[in-house]
This record gives structure tokens, sequence and C-alpha cells, in this order.
């Protein structure tokens, strides 16, 4: 399995727990609550809410991503195109990260 597959995977996963949010709005107060562990920011999205996040999470410490695009992130959340989503959860987070960086493909 590839890392983009493993990494739709565990999102898919970590949704159905319900530890997931997404959409800009979710994502943005996820975030600024402390909820968020990791935020995945879809490579499709525009630069503006890619700078928006990116600067966000470098402020408040959240690790983030920018991988999938807008459609494979809503498709493996059981919804629309995603822009955005904030994962709640520690290990979910530490897993996606993981498989992002350890797999050889």
């Amino acid at each position: 399995m590839n890392r983009q597959n493993k990494m739709m995977s565990l999102i898919g996963l970590a949704t159905k727990a319900g530890k997931t949010a997404s959409g800009e709005f979710s994502t943005e107060k996820s975030v600024k609550s402390g909820q968020a562990k990791l935020v995945v920011i879809a490579s499709d999205a525009s630069d503006n809410t890619k700078k928006k996040f990116s600067n966000m999470c470098t402020y408040y410490q959240v690790p983030f991503l920018i991988a999938g695009d807008k459609v494979s992130l809503g498709h493996c959340m059981g919804k629309e195109y995603r822009a955005s989503l904030a994962v709640s959860d520690e290990n979910f987070a530490n897993a996606i990260l993981k498989a992002t960086k350890d797999s050889p493909n």
C-alpha cells in the first residue's frame, strides 16, 4: 500500500472513530481550541487556504501536511470534497505522520 492510500485509510478510520473535524471553519476551531493534533491540507486547496492553515498551525504548534487533493480527502471521510481537516486523536495523528514519512513508496 502506498503512502497516499495508507494516509487516506487512516483518515477514514479516524473519521469513523469521530476523531476528525473537516471544513475550513471546523478545522480552524479545532486548531485554536487546542484539540487538533494534526492538520491535513489538500494539495489543490487555494494558496490563501494553504497559507492560512500553515501559518495558524505554526503559531499554535500543530503539525500539518499538504497531501492528497480535495476530492480524495473528502472521499476518504465519506463526504464531498474537503480542502482541510483536523485530526484530534494523538495516536491517529502519529500514525498518519508515520505513514507519510516511513513508507518506501
